[in-house]
């Protein structure tokens, strides 16, 4: 059994938690969240800043995050920022979080939300040697637990299922359909609402962040959001211009329900562009396959190469699955490919008006090279 020394020296008054690994290491911190335990896989994400939206995506599901960058909480909680209603990571394993928090539209400090929420933390855990161990040795099960039961905390990490084989859409798409008009956040104005549309399109919701659907209505394309069970027989029904599939959780192999829909939808040739999880549906509708990664990728500073211009976006990541490049058949062209990994993260069908991308953006914190295939999206509609 492995351990790290804690490099946290225990106060009164402070709740000691541990973060324990499946493969028996052992982090001691302090708990700045809610009480009890929580175990999933783990995974790092290297974003410096946009912890409430990483919290909030809905594609964190059953993954506890650990933030690389040392100081987390600095500029508090806003109630705007989220990328949905609510929280959805397991758990955050942070260096540092600050005791007093500064920004103009903080409202809340980083612990009393994840308290509020459900979320159970750990702080002044050494980040950039559990980062060393998962890049070495690959994502796997964790559970962090609030109190001193070193023993108890292996076992449940030891327990964990793993992600394979889960379909996680399920439990965090919408129940019902929903319109969305809201644009995005602006200094001095807040959030618009889309006015005069010129386009409409059907959002399946795998896990879908609210800032791509913002996208969308900053576009001029007035959203109707479909829960990810709904028939494609049901969506063309709403005659859409064109259907974006969103990003998500969990195991897109498992989604046979969406895949389905997906093969009739590009049958239509209706316009099509799908995002994240969206993505490998769309691929694995094509006959492509889609597997595990070792480690996954998740942050803001990941370059990507367009294989059409040869341009390089920064993009942001957060995904576990990849599209088995050699398994595209002959209509289905990569797009573009990961400059860290090599792994395929676009692909564009030849005899349909239909392609995906593997990133995807966020509002503010993070670049915005991404935003252009929104564009493209829009271009797609137009022709057709």
């Amino acid at each position: 059994m492995a351990h790290s020394s804690s490099i946290f020296a225990y106060q009164k008054g402070v709740e000691p938690a541990i973060l324990a690994l499946s493969d028996g290491t052992v982090f001691r911190g302090r708990s700045i969240g809610a009480t009890g335990h929580s175990t999933a896989e783990i995974v790092f994400n290297t974003s410096m800043a946009g912890y409430q939206e990483i919290l909030t995506d809905p594609g964190y599901t059953q993954q506890i995050i650990t933030l690389t960058y040392p100081h987390i909480g600095n500029s508090g909680i806003n109630s705007e920022d989220g990328e949905s209603d609510k929280a959805h990571a397991a758990g955050l394993v942070i260096r540092s979080c600050p005791e007093q928090y500064s920004n103009f539209r903080a409202e809340q400090s980083l612990p009393d939300y994840l308290k509020a929420n459900g979320i159970v933390a750990i702080s002044d855990v050494d980040t950039r040697k559990l980062a060393r161990i998962l890049r070495d040795g690959g994502a796997q099960a964790a559970c962090i637990l609030v109190g001193d039961d070193e023993a108890k905390a292996i076992e449940l990490a030891k327990a964990y299922a793993g992600l394979e084989g889960q379909d996680l859409v399920k439990t965090v798409t919408c129940q019902a359909l929903k319109q969305w008009s809201q644009t995005s956040w602006q200094l001095g104005q807040g959030y618009g609402e889309l006015s005069d549309a010129t386009y409409h399109v059907v959002a399946y919701d795998f896990g879908v962040k609210s800032s791509l659907l913002r996208l969308l209505a900053d576009r001029k394309c007035r959203v109707t959001v479909v829960p990810a069970n709904t028939s494609a027989a049901d969506v063309l029904a709403l005659n859409p211009d064109g259907v974006f599939l969103s990003n998500g959780p969990g195991d897109p192999a498992a989604c046979d329900y969406a895949i389905d829909n997906t093969k009739q939808l590009l049958e239509q040739r209706v316009p099509l562009f799908a995002i994240g999880l969206g993505y490998q549906i769309l691929a694995l509708a094509t006959g492509a396959k889609t597997f595990k990664m070792k480690l996954g990728n998740h942050g803001v500073n990941h370059p990507v190469k367009d294989l059409a211009s040869g341009r390089v976006h920064i993009t942001t990541q957060n995904h576990n699955y990849a599209v088995d490049a050699d398994s595209l058949e002959a209509t289905v062209k990569p797009s573009h490919v990961s400059l860290f990994d090599g792994s395929l993260q676009g692909i564009k069908l030849t005899d349909r008006p239909a392609f995906g991308f593997q990133g995807h953006p966020v509002a503010t914190t993070a670049p915005n090279d991404e935003v252009m295939l929104f564009d493209q999206f829009i271009n797609l509609m137009a022709d057709k």
